[in-house]
């Protein structure tokens, strides 16, 4: 039997994931090369790609005005994109935990924060509640899963202006309505695949809405025109990712996860 890690950080993979990549990594689909000596413009490439993101799209009934992305950098990276691209004067941010109160940090650099509710007076031990939402702010940010202070948000809020979420560690664990959220990211090393890849999904209507200088790394437009293909991607991460929801699926999708 194979060891459990309850601890922070990566979890276990499944097992068939692991066995499949093994071999892609020597001989991926009979081409003589592993996956990570072909092009990632390949049509064998292409095919990975696709795949992940079609799996992510069903497993979490995204809507057609919703795309997958898969960046890197982890969902740290996507503290600061996230206000780069969104934050226009004035964001509304919830203070949950560790992980919340570092999208806050970042969110100050681009524009004025509003914490609307905080749980630090006993040390993160409980999710805010009874906080109103401002309709003059650009977004909501919430974190679903605060997993260094044991937290999660059982029933997201009724929202006036755009929700955008940090999912890292509870995504596919439990079924959420993807069009209410204008973006969802995630680091994929809990419950997706291994470190490297970080899952985004964003409402393509919201993108580029911001008058702002930006670096083209971190600018979502760049990734929504070049479907993630803008530079080299984390191609063994997203083929890991990809056999990780298939097996995902093939027990029955997310509504057998929650239980």
């Amino acid at each position: 039997m194979r060891k459990h890690n309850f601890g922070a950080g990566p979890g276990i993979l499944p097992e068939i994931a692991l066995k499949k990549t093994q071999e892609a990594l020597i001989d991926f689909n009979g081409i003589g090369m592993g996956v990570m000596e072909i092009s990632h413009r390949s049509k064998d490439f292409e095919m990975v790609l696709q795949k992940a993101k079609s799996l992510v799209k069903e497993l979490l009934g995204v809507p057609d005005t919703h795309e997958v992305l898969f960046l890197q950098g982890g969902a740290s990276t996507q503290f600061a994109m996230v206000a780069m691209n969104y934050l226009k004067t004035k964001a509304a941010y919830l203070d949950q935990g560790a992980w919340s109160n570092k999208a806050i940090k970042e969110a100050k650099l681009f524009g004025e924060v509003n914490v609307l509710a905080s749980s630090k007076d006993k040390n993160y031990s409980y999710q805010p509640k009874g906080y109103s939402i401002p309709s003059d702010c650009d977004y909501l940010h919430i974190c679903s899963n605060e997993t260094i202070h044991g937290t999660q948000v059982k029933s997201f809020p009724s929202s006036p202006i755009p929700v955008i979420c940090d999912m890292s560690s509870d995504i596919f664990s439990r079924p959420v309505d993807v069009k209410s959220f204008d973006m969802i990211y995630a680091g994929a090393q809990k419950n997706m695949g291994p470190s490297g890849v970080t899952l985004v999904i964003v409402k393509k209507d919201t993108v580029g809405k911001v008058e702002r200088t930006m670096p083209t790394m971190l600018n979502y437009k760049t990734h929504l025109e070049n479907d993630s293909l803008y530079n080299t991607p984390p191609v063994i991460a997203i083929l890991v990712c990809m056999h990780v929801l298939d097996w995902l699926k093939s027990l029955g999708g997310i509504n057998e996860m929650q239980k």
